[in-house]
């Protein structure tokens, strides 16, 4: 997908008045808001109408107000599973984010808090990593993981760990090489020791990428 190429954007919010101040955010970046809703069966029906670049979704939706968004996300992905998907959520919940980057491909998903959406230029950049096919966690979700301890990646050094939750924020090489003040070269290097320790089976670098993500969101 061309880099400056509008969006094409289905969205299900059940709040009327957070739903139209995403669509006006998203038509002021250029993007095309094809459908949008305020229920998960809605949801559904208007991914199989429109077909779109990306759906953003909220996790609780009518009637239960519970997890019918993140199921209806992860319905479409095990239906569609190149679909990519951003759920928005209140609050931190490990659980869904696990969930959610478990469907489909584990490729083009995104998990974010709604305070992000405030951060505009920040939440529409993770709206196109997603729709490239990319993996992005709420930063607010890797700083609580980073409180936890994490068996399974025990093995890790701190600067690898730093490098693995840079990694769940979706930043790509380059970037993290750039906040963490390193070469691209050494960036490479730590990925790949993670990827060793870990013990991830052979794939290709990008899901093995979102293979880790999860290893990390698992611990």
């Amino acid at each position: 997908m061309p880099a400056d190429r509008p969006l094409r954007i289905v969205l299900a919010e059940d709040s009327v008045l957070l739903r139209e101040g995403l669509i006006a955010l998203l038509n002021r970046f250029r993007h095309e808001v094809v459908a949008a809703v305020g229920d998960a069966d809605a949801l559904l029906a208007a991914v199989a109408e429109h077909e779109p670049d990306v759906v953003v979704t909220d996790v609780r939706m009518p009637p239960g107000f519970q997890d019918e968004g993140l199921h209806a996300a992860v319905r479409l992905r095990e239906e569609r599973p190149g679909l990519p998907v951003v759920v928005l959520s209140q609050y931190v919940q490990r659980a869904y984010a696990a969930e959610l980057l478990d469907s489909g491909d584990g490729t083009g998903v995104g998990y974010l808090l709604k305070d992000r959406v405030g951060q505009v230029e920040q939440f529409v950049d993770a709206l196109r990593e997603v729709a490239a096919g990319g993996t992005v966690v709420d930063p607010e979700v890797v700083r609580q993981l980073l409180r936890r301890r994490r068996d399974p990646l025990a093995r890790l050094t701190p600067r690898e760990r730093e490098v693995l939750a840079l990694i769940a924020e979706g930043k790509s090489n380059g970037a993290i090489a750039r906040t963490l003040v390193v070469s691209e070269a050494a960036v490479g290097k730590h990925i790949g020791s993670i990827l060793t320790k870990l013990d991830l089976p052979p794939a290709d670098d990008v899901h093995r990428r979102v293979l880790a993500v999860l290893a990390y969101l698992r611990g």
